[in-house]
């Protein structure tokens, strides 16, 4: 085994990027207070063809240093909006048929490899606050409750993490 070079790697412009087909995911950040978790996501997002992020409350917004550390470019490919809200962003996906998802520990919740896609839906992921999670008036708005399955001793993931598991999980899903 050889390990590929960046310009074996085949990637895309931005341009080819902005123009290329996405998945019908919409990420959510419910009033994340790291910067370093904000770039990750719009990094695991670009990778797996997200449509958009919509950024939440107290969720910083690019352009930062903190951000782009982590995001590496990602923020100027990954579409996104600010609101002020994390309810008017659920109000405003609601109102274009998305179907909305919190990523959460709740009663009810469907375990994340049982969960299942309809491809020719839209869905809106929310990820919550790194201590409170999501909101529960947001759980309330919500279609679904999708858990991670964990089984150590903390039972919570890092944002970043857990954005990364869930978008892999339901991209595969999408895509193949």
């Amino acid at each position: 085994m050889r390990k590929l070079k960046n310009s074996e790697l085949g990637r895309k412009s931005i341009e080819e990027y902005k123009k290329s087909s996405k998945i019908p995911l919409t990420i959510v950040l419910d009033n994340i207070r790291s910067m370093n978790n904000i770039g990750s996501v719009f990094r695991t997002s670009d990778a797996f063809s997200v449509e958009k992020i919509f950024l939440c409350g107290i969720t910083a917004q690019p352009p930062h240093n903190d951000i782009r550390k982590t995001a590496l470019g990602a923020t100027e490919s990954v579409d996104w909006q600010y609101f002020d809200t994390t309810e008017n962003a659920v109000n405003h996906l609601i109102s274009e048929d998305y179907i909305i998802i919190s990523i959460e520990q709740a009663e009810n919740s469907i375990l994340l490899q049982d969960f299942e896609i309809d491809t020719e839906k839209k869905y809106a992921l929310i990820f919550g606050n790194e201590v409170k999670g999501v909101q529960q008036n947001i759980v309330d708005m919500s279609n679904y409750c999708i858990e991670i399955p964990q089984e150590g001793t903390k039972h919570s993931l890092n944002i970043s993490v857990s954005a990364g598991v869930v978008l892999w999980d339901l991209y595969k899903k999408i895509k193949f």
